[in-house]
């Protein structure tokens, strides 16, 4: 299952992470979000012990959005030591978010 990152734990399970960690900023209300959802939850399961994946509500977390300049959702950005390494914006079908993921982390 996809962790569930917010404003208070981004800096302990995002940037404080010993793995890359792939962030979905995403919001209930958003279309393409809810499309991308069940992928984040696969991607989650299938690749848990080389990449912690996760999602954050811009709306409860408006301010690690906007710290990160996400001004559409879906947005995926990677981590890798604390720092962002890609970022992808809409919808993602598995294998496209998979390679995205593989080749950045």
């Amino acid at each position: 299952m996809a962790a569930e990152f917010t404003d208070d734990n981004f800096q302990s399970e995002v940037l404080s992470s010993d793995k890359p960690v792939l962030v979905d900023f995403w919001a209930p209300w958003c279309g393409p979000c809810k499309m991308v959802g069940p992928v984040i939850e696969k991607l989650s399961g299938d690749m848990a012990d080389t990449v912690k994946i996760g999602k954050l509500n811009v709306d409860d977390a408006p301010q690690t959005a906007q710290t990160y300049g996400v001004m559409s959702i879906p947005t995926m950005i990677l981590f890798k030591n604390g720092e962002v390494v890609a970022k992808t914006t809409g919808f993602q079908p598995e294998p496209a978010l998979r390679e995205f993921i593989e080749s950045n982390s």
